[in-house]
């Protein structure tokens, strides 16, 4: 496949719910894998996207499979949800959220063999022209010290970190990354997208 044009799938939630809970299967570096209904659960009644990247087998070209994946949603400064309003409250003072609409990057992540090729960028870009027209002014993401790979890949994408929380393990430390969104960001874009509505 031509590493240099993207195959991503766009999913309504029911489907993209079941897709999500097979692909992390793939995730070994995972502590716990996402099941279907806790992705419905977290979805249900807000403004939300699903995307995956496909790509080809190596050594069976006509064989496409799932490689990437990115679920995002819109994040409000009063959650019901208590997991979602803790979160609000960690992201105090470094988040305006008053008057704004701001989208969280809630999962995502790249299969290992498929890591480096761009599809997460993809992935990103295509995420960024959704969240322009939808009218997002920023997008946040949290993960984990011990994630280089993707603190990386969030570094050449152009988030900022916006809050460090320390743990006694360093490597559990948590990272709050955020960009700011608007017209601009696509300009920036780089990879050629064939975009599936499923």
């Amino acid at each position: 496949m031509d590493h240099n044009h993207y195959l991503i799938r766009e999913y309504p939630l029911q489907q993209g719910a079941l897709e999500i809970a097979y692909i992390e299967e793939f995730f070994s570096e995972f502590p716990k894998r996402k099941t279907a209904g806790e992705i419905l659960r977290r979805l249900e009644g807000r403004p939300c996207q699903i995307l995956m990247a496909e790509s080809s087998l190596p050594d069976d070209p006509s064989t496409i499979v799932p490689v990437s994946y990115k679920v995002s949603h819109e994040l409000r400064a009063e959650e019901g949800d208590p997991e979602l309003a803790d979160l609000v409250r960690r992201l105090q003072g470094a988040i305006e959220f008053n008057d704004r609409k701001v989208l969280y990057n809630w999962l995502g992540a790249t299969r290992l063999d498929w890591r480096g090729q761009g599809h997460f960028r993809a992935l990103t870009e295509e995420q960024e022209v959704w969240a322009v027209a939808q009218g997002y002014d920023e997008v946040v993401v949290k993960t984990k010290n011990r994630y280089y790979d993707m603190r990386g890949t969030l570094d050449s994408l152009q988030f900022n970190v916006v809050k460090l929380e320390p743990s006694a393990d360093r490597l559990e430390s948590k990272v709050y990354l955020s960009k700011r969104l608007g017209p601009f960001v696509l300009d920036a874009h780089r990879s050629r997208r064939q975009v599936t509505r499923a």
